[in-house]
């Protein structure tokens, strides 16, 4: 009788369920509580916005006390820390996840998946992070690799994470050079960085923060940039539409809670780092050259150039498995963000038509760089890597540490470490790369100029 009964309740509950919009995982046994269940990845930092910096500040938390405050419903959230989009997708296909932040192809992924199972249907609902030219995903090789180019990997095994942003690029970089032989061994990031460094591949492929942390590291160096691609990359936000519907105050607060910490950010950009820092157990520098003035574009309006992107990105997906037609317009939702943008006094579409990154350093983006001396609070900023050179000289003379110097890439823009940097001494000035290929294209193009080391650029840089 009670095994009967038991049976029954648990039939009731789960058609409460279904009739709610909710899984049971989002049912909280404590009447009256809401749950609120979070995917984000720590380590992927350009998703911070949504994951890790919003988690470390409280920033959903507050809002929903507010909401608790007006209405007395109480919510109970919980944070779940993946290392990829994959698993956080898995868990929303099993209604188990409300709301998660990942890269292009993960919410691609993530919404063919899901289409067809109406309580675990997801939609897009914001952005985190983006680069304009994909600068976001790169390929690394060994310190020692004699590779300058992708053509050197052919016949090569690659590490990437099929499916992921990182394994997009390698693809479409290698298709786009036309390299062939190359081996791509599915791996997780951090897999792929033991496979690289004991010799089981050559390259690795990966998305934030992972080609930063291993060149930083010194267990690797950057063979390719992703912005060579010239194509978007971004991370965004993707919600359960039947939790939405159920809870559309939670979602309005979530929104908000992101809007809070991309204020932050972009207002505290070194603060914001030290954060994602501690809580990530990644090392701050890192953090700060992607999150830092002139890395990653933090902006969370659904730019139409974004959208465009992610409807180019579906048949690299479709050619490389199972992926169910998706109508990317209809999974792309910016109508609950315009009505957060608007509860705050905001023009949506103002914002959503900028281009500049939000956070930038002072003087020419293309030219700006920056210094980060140890013990210090604050950064200093150069003109240009000439005067960054100086600055690093002058600093050291006076028995100053560096802690990190940041330039942007003289061909591509991309922010990356000074002493990580291919050099090319043009007459007076000293111009940084990220890849060799970079650096011999520019010398082809400036008869006279020539290759310099990092410590020949600091010398001669008077």
């Amino acid at each position: 009788m009670m095994k009967h009964l038991a049976a029954k309740l648990v039939s009731i509950a789960a058609v409460v369920a279904l009739m709610s919009g909710c899984s049971l995982e989002s049912l909280s046994a404590t009447s009256g509580v809401v749950n609120v269940v979070i995917g984000y990845q720590s380590k992927t930092i350009n998703t911070v916005t949504a994951g890790t910096l919003l988690r470390a500040q409280g920033y959903l938390e507050h809002r929903l006390a507010d909401i608790t405050a007006r209405t007395g419903t109480k919510y109970a959230v919980r944070w779940q820390d993946y290392d990829t989009g994959a698993p956080i997708t898995a868990q929303m296909l099993a209604e188990k996840i409300d709301i998660g932040s990942m890269g292009d192809y993960p919410m691609l992924i993530n919404g063919s998946k899901t289409q067809a199972n109406p309580l675990a249907k997801t939609e897009i609902v914001s952005i985190t992070g983006y680069n304009p030219k994909g600068a976001l995903n790169m390929v690394v090789v060994t310190p020692g690799s004699s590779a300058t180019t992708l053509s050197d990997l052919a016949g090569s095994k690659v590490s990437a994470s099929v499916g992921s942003a990182g394994h997009g690029t390698l693809m479409r970089a290698l298709d786009r050079a036309g390299v062939r032989g190359v081996e791509v061994l599915n791996q997780q990031p951090q897999v792929g960085a033991s496979a690289l460094e004991s010799g089981q591949v050559q390259g690795l492929s990966q998305f934030v923060a992972w080609p930063g942390l291993l060149v930083f590291q010194g267990k690797a160096k950057l063979l390719y940039d992703g912005a060579e691609l010239n194509v978007p990359t971004l991370h965004g936000v993707v919600v359960r539409r039947a939790y939405a519907a159920a809870h559309p105050e939670v979602l309005a607060a979530f929104l908000q809670a992101q809007l809070d910490a991309t204020d932050f950010l972009n207002s505290k950009p070194l603060e914001a780092a030290r954060i994602v820092a501690q809580a990530s157990g990644l090392p701050p520098e890192v953090v700060y050259l992607y999150n830092g003035p002139g890395g990653t574009s933090f902006d969370t309006t659904l730019k139409p150039s974004l959208i465009e992107a992610l409807k180019n990105d579906v048949p690299y997906l479709k050619s490389i498995g199972d992926f169910a037609e998706l109508d990317v317009s209809g999974f792309v939702q910016d109508a609950p963000l315009r009505a957060v943008f608007g509860a705050r006094g905001l023009n949506y579409d103002t914002v959503r038509t900028a281009t500049a990154n939000p956070s930038a350093l002072r003087g020419d983006p293309a030219r700006a760089s920056e210094l980060w001396l140890d013990g210090t609070e604050s950064t200093q900023t150069a003109a240009d890597p000439t005067s960054l050179l100086r600055a690093i000289r002058d600093a050291t003379a006076r028995g100053g540490k560096v802690r990190a110097a940041y330039i942007p890439d003289a061909e591509l823009g991309t922010r990356w470490f000074a002493d990580k940097a291919v050099w090319v001494q043009d007459g007076p000035n000293y111009l940084p790369f990220g890849t060799p290929a970079g650096a011999h294209r520019y010398l082809a193009a400036h008869p006279g100029s020539a290759i310099v080391n990092y410590q020949q650029a600091l010398g001669g840089s008077v």
